[in-house]
């Protein structure tokens, strides 16, 4: 089974980017699932549910968040009423939605995605994300194999620690939030696939999906500048999970990047 993991989707031009490149990885790399983490979707912060229909339209299969999940208050109802739109499980559980869903492939295979948010730097007291982990898992024994799980978190250390703790128990890990795609994919040693960041599908030519100049002004003067989503130099970055159907375990890691223009 082949599950490509999309890294933070930013803007329109990160959806434009999905949209046209999405087709022509599913035919090259013959993806069985998509995965895709859209807190930032709507206007570069957030996620509305019109953004939602629209990137499952593209073919995205669950959508994940993060820190960002609060932002924009339409998706408040739409989270109850959307199960593959995840917000992080270990918020306090009156948050609205869920931060897990077992979906079925067109193949007929069930996979269960699990969205969690780091507390390193992280804005927000969240419950631990390692004891969340646990008890989802408690859950979902006997329900599937295939299990993958997005780490949104601030730190590196906190993700790879995750990944180490995590290892053997689920099929994969996939690190989002800082939008910096690292080149440290891998197996670990008891089979679970890693990355501690699939980066960010938008603008390339930006400060993290933001417009340079706005940022650069930010960082020279220490006054408040705008947040705008950047244009040009637009791609999509993640990473295709190839797992073993037996056993779920991760044989095979690809990091994606694939630029539109």
């Amino acid at each position: 089974m082949n599950i490509l993991c999309i890294g933070d989707i930013v803007g329109r031009p990160g959806r434009e980017a999905v949209q046209n490149l999405l087709p022509l990885l599913k035919e090259e790399y013959a993806l069985d699932f998509v995965i895709a983490n859209a807190e930032n979707s709507a206007a570069g912060a957030g996620i509305i549910p019109k953004v939602a229909e629209e990137l499952f339209s593209y073919g995205c299969d669950v959508l994940t968040t993060g820190d960002h999940i609060w932002d924009k208050k339409e998706v408040l109802d739409f989270l109850d009423k959307t199960p593959n739109l995840l917000r992080p499980a270990n918020f306090q559980p009156q948050a609205p939605g869920k931060g897990f869903f077992v979906a079925e492939t067109a193949q007929g295979k069930k996979i269960a995605v699990i969205n969690l948010l780091g507390r390193v730097f992280i804005r927000y007291n969240v419950n631990c994300p390692f004891e969340a982990a646990d008890n989802i898992l408690k859950e979902l024994k006997g329900q599937t194999n295939a299990i993958i799980v997005d780490f949104h978190g601030e730190a590196t250390s906190e993700r790879i620690a995750f990944g180490h703790f995590i290892d053997g128990r689920v099929s994969a890990v996939f690190g989002t939030h800082t939008h910096v795609q690292t080149a440290d994919e891998k197996i670990l040693p008891r089979g679970t696939g890693y990355i501690t960041d699939v980066g960010m599908t938008g603008p390339f030519d930006s400060v993290i999906g933001q417009k340079k100049e706005n940022i650069v002004q930010r960082f020279l003067t220490s006054m408040p500048s705008k947040f705008e989503v950047a244009e040009g130099d637009v791609g999509l970055n993640g990473a295709i999970f190839t797992l073993d159907d037996a056993t779920g375990r991760t044989i095979n890691v690809v990091r994606v990047q694939r630029r539109l223009r």
